[in-house]
């Protein structure tokens, strides 16, 4: 009787496979939801960044529009400056006899230094080289090239037109006269 009293096999149990079948699949739902919450937090962040960004280049491009939006007008007021040096250059020409001329001059002279004051006021600066000067392609506009005695290549040897700038940015460059003096 012995072989009758055998121990039953261990029976398993399908109720509680199926448990924790149901465990590894909530598991493995569990960590989907990680991955996409995971995913959701990263857009999330990026958005924010692309918004903050946006932010940023909108307050540029308004501090620009500011600055830079009366570039037009300061480009057509610049014939404006160069009639009345003309006309400063020529009246000096002159023996300036009369009354009459000089009160002329002395208006002239005041609308120029008015309108220079607005160019200040609104960050209009003028580039005017000196005979001399280095020749600077960033500022200047070679109107010619000549060999000059006792000047180095590169020399500005004359000035045709001044430049000016709106802020940091070139409006019109110089005009010059530039040596091409090998030595």
């Amino acid at each position: 009787m012995a072989d009758s009293k055998q121990e039953p096999e261990e029976l398993i149990d399908i109720d509680a496979l199926a448990e924790g079948g149901e465990e590894a699949v909530e598991m493995d739902e569990v960590e989907i939801l990680r991955a996409e919450r995971d995913e959701m937090r990263d857009r999330f962040m990026r958005a924010l960044a692309d918004a903050e960004n946006a932010r940023k280049r909108g307050e540029r491009d308004r501090k620009e529009a500011e600055q830079y939006g009366g570039s037009k007008l300061a480009r057509d007021m610049l014939p404006v400056y160069d009639n009345l040096k003309r006309a400063l250059e020529a009246a000096g020409g002159s023996d300036g006899k009369g009354e009459g001329m000089s009160a002329l001059i002395e208006g002239v002279e005041l609308t120029m230094r008015e309108l220079l004051n607005i160019f200040e006021k609104h960050g209009i600066t003028r580039i005017s080289p000196a005979v001399g000067d280095k020749f600077d392609p960033q500022h200047h506009q070679a109107m010619f090239e000549a060999p000059l005695p006792e000047t180095k290549q590169g020399d500005i040897i004359q000035v045709a037109g001044e430049g000016f700038m709106l802020y940091d940015r070139l409006l019109r460059p110089a005009q010059v006269g530039v040596s091409s003096n090998p030595g």
